[in-house]
């Protein structure tokens, strides 16, 4: 079985992390970012290990230093997908197209967030609408 081993670091820690484990040839698995139960952003850096994956994490900052010049398309795809899901901000990140949502999503809708329904409530409304018919 894998390990995880997850370790929270500060904005700082973040680019001279990402340089070590690039010098020394540790892929960048994946970047993370939801909203955590008490309202705070998580974003996290999964980099593979021997043993499995490590994953350094910030909560609750909305601006962070992009690692495009340091992993390129592996950093860019999930910086731009956080940036225009969740309106987190990577400093040095081209954010001048859109990946998914419409040009103007934010505009209309607010700054990068997408309402999601819980499976529950579309359950429970659909009960309503049965029994109404």
């Amino acid at each position: 079985m894998q390990e995880y081993k997850s370790f929270e670091i500060t904005p700082e820690e973040i680019v001279p992390l990402a340089e070590k484990k690039r010098k020394a040839g540790v892929m960048l698995v994946m970047i993370h970012g939801y909203v955590q139960t008490d309202g705070q952003t998580r974003i996290s850096w999964d980099y593979e290990c021997e043993k499995g994956v490590e994953s350094y994490y910030v909560v609750g900052v909305q601006t962070l230093p992009s690692l495009v010049d340091i992993y390129d398309v592996a950093a860019e795809w999930a910086e731009r997908e956080i940036n225009e899901l969740m309106g987190i901000e990577f400093v040095g990140l081209d954010v001048s197209k859109r990946l998914f949502l419409p040009e103007d999503m934010l505009e209309t809708q607010g700054k990068g967030q997408i309402l999601v329904t819980p499976l529950s409530e579309l359950v429970e409304k659909r009960h309503e609408l049965e029994e109404k018919k």
